[in-house]
């Protein structure tokens, strides 16, 4: 199968970026906001308990944004996906929101991404609504459904249907914990070598 008939579909944050709630989270000295998908598989009980510290101590949309205006993608990342975009296309499907992802997509010269939306007022986070649940899985699904052969990177407990899905999964830059118990995916921490192998599955 050639190149132009395949999909990369990669995860975001702990892949190509850092954790935005972790950067907030030392931010703030909050330590519960350090818990991300990879400590907690089920996304909505992770994110009603974000909402709810947000709640308690009073911080807005806006304070997150100052912070992510200052991450930058992990090193290595941008020469990774530019490479990785000039052999085939990718896409980006991430639990992120919008609000959240666009400094991080300009800054890796904007590659296609499905992620959620927040709900905001008066610069507050009143909710979030997912795509749909489960959406990554459902994404590598639809692109298999137009004759698309799918190969997959993700590092958390919410990657784990997305690799399940697709033609080839990947783990990368995941922690030992989820190496451990998914160990039917191939794992890797080095760009240059998830790419060598991704190209493997292109020619």
């Amino acid at each position: 199968m050639s190149a132009q008939q395949t999909i990369v579909t990669l995860d975001l944050e702990g892949v190509l970026v850092p954790e935005i709630w972790i950067a907030f989270a030392e931010k703030t000295g909050i330590e519960k906001l350090k818990l991300t998908t990879r400590d907690i598989p089920d996304y909505d009980e992770l994110m009603q308990g974000r909402l709810d510290i947000l709640n308690e101590n009073k911080l807005t949309l806006s304070a997150i944004q100052d912070v992510i205006g200052t991450l930058s993608p992990l090193e290595g990342a941008k020469a990774f996906l530019d490479e990785l975009r000039s052999e085939t296309q990718v896409i980006i499907l991430s639990d992120t929101f919008e609000d959240f992802a666009q400094p991080l997509m300009k800054q890796l010269d904007w590659p296609s991404i499905f992620c959620h939306r927040l709900e905001i007022e008066n610069d507050r986070i009143t909710h979030y609504r997912l795509r749909q649940p489960d959406q990554k899985r459902k994404a590598v699904a639809a692109f298999q459904s137009l004759n698309y052969k799918v190969i997959a990177a993700g590092d958390s407990f919410n990657d784990t249907t997305m690799l399940a899905e697709a033609n080839v999964g990947f783990l990368f830059h995941a922690p030992d914990t989820i190496k451990q118990q998914f160990p039917q995916f191939e794992a890797f921490d080095h760009y240059p070598d998830l790419l060598k192998r991704i190209k493997a599955e292109l020619s």
